[in-house]
């Protein structure tokens, strides 16, 4: 079998989905989102995702009604590339001089209740382009916003708007509050991007694909300050998934640490197929990273986040390997958020418990030969997790 290490950003991933609606250079619509681009930086591309018609927008951006609903790729894509990037340049730290510019608006979508009613009028009809990244959900045709207004005021969240106009509270407290009280990430990502939450002279435009990671990457750290006061669980295993990917959580008795794997098998959105399987991996021992994780991005943190609410919810703490695998199901990338809910998805059956490290890793390896005709063996013996359990020693070693 052959498999190769690689980055995921090496990979060039194109949609298989073909939009051929025409798309108008004036129209009235309802945004749900707005998008902050990160190319030029610092100085970007903002705008506003809506279609071309106005009406309940709630499934056209939130992951957790998508999980909830059990929505196929195909839906899910249908709707994305339905929504027109309206979107000018704006410089990330001019945040305080909207004015009632296009930049209100933007800020006003990034912080709505719920998707707001806009007229807009483009330079020119709105133009597809078919590349995408791995952390954003996808979007439809963009072009040069010519003028734009709210048709309706916009309802904002008494929870959300508290820590909006609180200008002295940092942006990690604040993500951390309104996270405990139930907002989905998606929610807090638009605020960040926007430029919403922080300390008032802090406040910056963060293009939405970082802003994505850096909840993940923030509410996930709160959560491991949490978890290690909770006492050793049990070796436990997971599996499940949606949208294609598919996740083997294996859960270890031992202080925390993490390691994520993450396989192409063979596929529409692996261009490299042909040349056999591909991999990366990253991990972290108990202390944390000190870098970003470099190889599979955006998806090292999505995952970790539900792992973490697993342990807290179990009131436990564990070493826990993530192993994802990518499968022909997933032909049009959906952005990272797949990864979170994925996860979520898996983590929501019911799991196997055994007695001994050995007994789980069997299991695991003739659970992913039988199910994908995959030699688990090729990625345990790279584990750098597995190698650190064996290196440390324990209390129970004496």
């Amino acid at each position: 079998m052959k498999i190769q290490r690689v980055k995921f950003k090496d990979i060039e991933q194109i949609p298989k989905l073909q939009v051929q609606k025409q798309f108008k250079q004036d129209f009235y619509g309802s945004a749900p989102a707005p998008f902050i681009g990160r190319f030029g930086y610092p100085c970007v591309n903002i705008g506003i995702l809506s279609p071309q018609f106005v009406g309940d927008m709630s499934e056209y951006d939130s992951p957790r009604i998508w999980r909830e609903h059990n929505a196929a790729i195909g839906e899910i894509a249908t709707k994305r590339y339905g929504l027109v990037n309206s979107r000018t340049t704006w410089n990330i730290k001019d945040v305080h001089q909207g004015n009632g510019r296009f930049f209100d608006i933007v800020q006003e979508v990034g912080m709505a209740k719920k998707a707001v009613d806009v007229e807009v009028s483009l330079t020119k009809p709105p133009t597809l382009s078919l590349t995408t990244e791995k952390e954003i959900i996808p979007f439809g045709p963009a072009s040069m916003v010519r003028k734009a207004r709210l048709t309706e005021n916009t309802t904002v969240d008494s929870r959300v708007e508290k820590m909006v106009s609180d200008t002295d509270l940092k942006a990690a407290p604040a993500l951390a509050s309104l996270y405990k009280k139930g907002f989905e990430e998606n929610t807090l990502s638009k605020l960040i991007s926007v430029g919403n939450l922080g300390l008032k002279q802090n406040r910056k435009l963060v293009p939405t694909r970082w802003s994505i990671t850096a909840v993940d990457d923030t509410i996930g750290k709160q959560l491991i300050a949490e978890i290690k006061d909770f006492p050793i669980g049990e070796y436990s295993c997971y599996f499940g998934g949606g949208w294609g990917n598919y996740y083997v959580l294996l859960f270890f008795p031992e202080i925390w640490s993490y390691e994520l794997f993450e396989t192409y098998l063979a596929s529409d959105v692996n261009p490299w197929s042909k040349r056999g399987y591909m991999y990366s991996t990253d991990y972290e021992e108990y202390n944390g990273r000190k870098t970003y994780a470099d190889e599979t991005a955006g998806g090292y943190y999505a995952c970790r986040l539900p792992v973490l609410e697993k342990l807290k919810e179990l009131k436990r703490q564990g070493t826990v390997l993530a192993l994802r695998f990518i499968t022909s199901e997933y032909n049009i990338p959906l952005g990272v958020w797949v990864c979170r809910e994925a996860t979520r998805k898996s983590l929501a059956e019911k799991p196997l418990i055994f007695a001994s490290e050995d007994e789980m890793l069997s299991y695991a390896i003739n659970l992913i030969q039988n199910r994908f005709q995959f030699d688990l063996h090729i990625l345990l013996k790279e584990s750098r997790l597995l190698k650190q359990k064996k290196q440390q020693a324990k209390l129970t070693d004496f």
